[in-house]
């Protein structure tokens, strides 16, 4: 009767291991499916990342040169170099870097440690990042063009320089800062999950020794968190680099030989350049070395300024580990 009621209700009791057995033998072929999946994926995204590379470097490194990198356009852009661009790009990149960080990071600090879970104000800022994130770019440069520009350029000329045209224009400070609207949902999301990662412990060994809210967020929490916070700003900087449609309104110059020296001024853009090489040359088999150079010093800026950030976030973390 013991028997017929353990078979009842699970079954005999030889057929318990195995369907265990069964059960691990599902769950190994299920991890080589994954395993397999993955790895075709990588290999996937780095054979294009070849083809790209590949075929930027068969086409473009022999124009590749010194004055290649430094001299600007000439000759209706069938000559001459990419350094006004080059230039462009990099004090464009930088300059939104700086307007973006600050600001998406203290944005991640408030929803990470100070917002309540009901704040109706914290709602509209998560609501409002994830609809950042879903805008088309073109449509940043019309809201660039539209805010920065004619709004807040025309009112500072107005205001400070008697209506002269000098912020009411296009130019680098306004085409950073539609590039930082751009990409602040990456910062603010990559910055509150690193946040959120930190041990609840450690907040609380900080407020119970009696550090304030500030001191131990600034003190204990920010420090903890650096290696993905710098991982979002890596992010936002490979974002901006190489858009090209924000800029298209709020800055960008079709040709211009002179490097920017003021925040009005306006500037060339590789990416941009890349575009009108490709679309308005007016002899494309002589443009086309040029392009491709162009296109490849576009990709070695924007994985030199990968770098640079990946070296500043893996130092940071060793002067962390070693203060710990």
């Amino acid at each position: 009767m013991i028997a017929a009621t353990e078979r009842g209700l699970g079954g005999s009791p030889t057929s318990r291991p195995v369907r265990a057995s069964q059960g691990r033998v599902a769950g190994k072929a299920a991890d080589s499916v994954l395993l397999v999946a993955s790895a075709a994926a990588v290999v996937i995204i780095v054979l294009m990342l070849m083809v790209v590379l590949g075929d930027a470097l068969v086409h473009g490194a022999s124009t590749l040169s010194l004055g290649f990198l430094t001299e600007a356009p000439r000759g209706g852009m069938l000559a001459g170099g990419v350094g006004p661009a080059i230039f462009g790009t990099a004090a464009l990149t930088i300059v939104m870097t700086v307007a973006v960080v600050p600001v998406g990071v203290l944005t991640a600090i408030y929803l990470a440690e100070y917002a309540a879970e009901a704040s109706w104000l914290a709602r509209v800022v998560r609501l409002s990042v994830a609809n950042l994130a879903g805008v088309p770019s073109i449509v940043f440069g019309l809201f660039g063009l539209g805010f920065f520009v004619q709004a807040v350029g025309r009112g500072i000329d107005r205001v400070a320089f008697g209506g002269q045209v000098t912020y009411g224009q296009p130019s680098l400070v306004w085409a950073a800062l539609t590039l930082a609207i751009l990409t602040l949902p990456v910062v603010i999301v990559a910055t509150e999950e690193a946040l959120r990662a930190v041990p609840r412990s450690m907040r609380d060994a900080s407020l119970a020794l009696g550090a304030t809210k500030l001191q131990t967020t600034f003190g204990v929490v920010v420090p903890q968190a650096l290696g993905g916070i710098l991982t979002g700003a890596i992010l936002a900087v490979s974002r901006g680099a190489g858009e090209v449609a924000p800029i298209l309104f709020t800055g960008a110059a079709f040709f211009l030989p002179e490097l920017p020296t003021h925040l009005n001024d306006q500037f060339m853009h590789l990416g941009y350049h890349v575009y009108v090489l490709a679309t308005q040359s007016p002899d494309v088999d002589r443009t086309k070395p040029i392009l491709y150079g162009s296109v490849l010093v576009l990709l070695g800026l924007t994985f030199a300024l990968n770098a640079v950030a990946i070296v500043i976030r893996a130092r940071t973390r060793q002067g962390a580990a070693a203060r710990n």
